[in-house]
């Protein structure tokens, strides 16, 4: 018996104790108290499973950062990645290469709109941080709007954008960020009881929001378009037409961030497709090669891309449109064409998640709420589904949380966890069948939610 990558069990296991054995000594890792830190090792992965360094194999219900959109190993994005190798490893960003021009077009094919103006970053965080510089030096003036209960990203602008306590050791109030409230039904912030309600107050608070600081001092408002570690709460009908309205109204420019949500995760494109609406920037990373190699970047509109036309744009960066990854780029988007891989996700998450889910909230009384789209699901994990206290604090974590988790992780799930809420995450590609299986696996472990309530 052998692993995908060739090595027998007892030869992985080997691998992995070295391997664990010097990230302890010499990784510093993210987001992290280093001392407390017991990381898994993983040795192996392929399709929609991961093999840890015990030689465990564990079904993928995290994609592991929410990015393996297209499943590990997908041997049409392997051979890309080597055949780019051997023919072209880097090339300086002034210079054209084959793969950015031809990543550009199919990504420009795909946006919504006239967005087809692709600049490459390295990753999220710094898509979002360029899109931010184009928006205000477009538009001359220097504040963004954000929500809270929002992620955009570690850098400098994006964690200060974020709305979730991420951003507090880094925020010294002079980022030029404002926060507002978004629509999030469940815990409302606006008294509201249907969506038409919460959609509408949402609106009016962003508007005074927008009144009270100025409207003419606002570059931008960033949004996620269905917002991914902070809760994978979908908009309510109208919500993001009536952010649209306002931005045209005022002058300001709407960058959609689509780092988490785009390239097939909500069962389109651009999880804004679900919702009829064009922003003037999208940022995406992620999905966009599966996270075989660092990608990101922004499409960009026609009226912000000529801002540049005889103006320099200020920023760049030395892997701009890289060739290994704008060539997993090419065919990641290929194989996600020609294999209905978005199509399979939003069959997955209509016919098969989204009810599985469902049932198992009628059946385990720790389900407050269950919300999402294509492979984009959230479970709310609640102590009392009548008071809606969460089974763990905002910014924190408990042991009904760490328990249910391990419980999943000990049947054979990787679950994506933020404070009291489960993520059901898995790739795009993921199978009737893979998807029953993760169901069954975390049945059993709400079980451990459940017995932390009363």
């Amino acid at each position: 018996m052998t692993l995908p990558n060739g090595l027998t069990p007892d030869a992985a296991r080997a691998q992995a104790a070295r391997a664990y054995e010097l990230d302890r000594k010499h990784v510093f890792h993210s987001w992290s108290a280093q001392a407390a830190l017991t990381p898994m090792t993983i040795t192996a992965a392929q399709g929609s499973y991961v093999w840890d360094g015990d030689g465990n194999r564990l079904l993928d219900f995290s994609s592991q950062m929410v990015n393996t959109n297209i499943g590990h190993q997908h041997p049409k994005v392997v051979a890309a990645i080597q055949e780019q190798a051997a023919t072209l490893c880097t090339v300086a960003p002034p210079h054209v290469n084959a793969a950015r021009s031809e990543a550009a077009r199919l990504i420009s094919e795909r946006t919504p709109g006239d967005l087809d103006r692709i600049f490459f970053t390295n990753g999220g965080a710094d898509a979002v941080e360029h899109a931010v510089r184009m928006a205000r030096l477009h538009t001359g003036r220097h504040k963004v709007l954000a929500r809270y209960r929002s992620y955009h990203g570690g850098t400098d602008t994006a964690v200060n954008l974020t709305g979730d306590p991420r951003r507090w050791p880094n925020d010294l109030g002079t980022s030029g960020v404002v926060h507002f409230f978004g629509p999030f039904l469940y815990r409302s912030q606006f008294h509201a009881s249907t969506e038409a309600e919460e959609s509408q107050r949402a609106l009016e608070h962003l508007e005074q929001t927008i009144a009270f600081e100025g409207p003419g001092t606002i570059a931008a408002i960033i949004l996620e378009s269905v917002p991914g570690t902070a809760g994978i709460m979908v908009p309510p009908p109208g919500y993001l037409a009536g952010v649209r309205e306002l931005c045209d109204r005022h002058g300001i420019v709407f960058i959609a961030d689509e780092v988490m949500a785009g390239f097939g995760r909500t069962g389109q494109w651009f999880a804004i497709q679900n919702f009829d609406v064009v922003p003037d920037l999208i940022t995406f990373a992620k999905g966009v090669n599966s996270g075989y190699v660092p990608l990101g970047g922004v499409a960009i509109s026609p009226r912000i891309a000529a801002t540049f036309d005889d103006r320099a744009y200020p920023g760049g960066l030395t892997y701009s449109g890289h060739p290994l990854a704008t060539a997993a780029a090419v065919a990641t988007i290929t194989a996600m064409s020609q294999e209905r891989i978005v199509e399979n996700a939003a069959e997955m998450g209509e016919r098969v998640i989204g009810p599985g889910l469902r049932e198992l909230a009628e059946r385990h009384p720790s389900i407050g709420e269950v919300r999402g789209l294509g492979v984009f699901w959230a479970l709310e994990l609640v102590r009392d589904r009548a008071t809606r206290e969460p089974l763990a604090p905002y910014g924190g974590t408990s042991p009904a949380m760490t328990e249910t988790v391990a419980a999943a992780k000990a049947a054979g799930l990787l679950m994506f966890v933020n404070f009291n809420r489960l993520h059901v995450v898995p790739p795009c590609t993921i199978s009737e069948a893979e998807a029953k299986e993760g169901l069954a696996i975390l049945d059993q472990a709400l079980a451990v939610a459940d017995g932390h309530l009363g």
